[in-house]
């Protein structure tokens, strides 16, 4: 199976079947049902950034693996001892731990490869 990351999603499910589902607009303008039948195993997604992130998210029942592909930004991480800010210039990667708020401000025009646990993520505006 041949695809381009920007455009298709790779959902690794629990069984450890991998599918290969439109990405971008075309997997988050799904009804909420259709996202949430992939919540239960793992998203790989890769997205393009010119701009700060417009929200926070957090991911309550899995850690994050945030790739840095190219370019320079710098992730925010809300813990509980404070906010915590980390410079990242492509290549270069991250953990962002369950149930922390992050967010990323975009300092050079960025490409990044997340892998997470879709399911009960929550947003909130940056």
């Amino acid at each position: 199976m041949s695809l381009n990351p920007q455009h298709s999603y790779i959902h690794l499910a629990e069984d450890g079947a991998a599918t290969q589902l439109p990405g971008g607009d075309a997997f988050w303008s799904q009804p909420e049902s259709e996202i949430e039948r992939y919540g239960g195993g793992w998203l790989i997604s890769e997205f393009e950034f010119v701009t700060d992130w417009p929200n926070w998210e957090m991911h309550p029942h899995a850690d994050e693996f945030v790739y840095l592909l190219s370019g320079s930004v710098e992730l925010h991480l809300e813990l509980p001892d404070g906010l915590q800010k980390l410079p990242l210039t492509g290549p270069g990667a991250i953990v962002v731990p369950r149930g922390i708020w992050h967010t990323a401000k975009v300092t050079a025009p960025s490409r990044m490869l997340h892998v997470t646990r879709g399911a009960g993520t929550e947003l909130r505006p940056a």
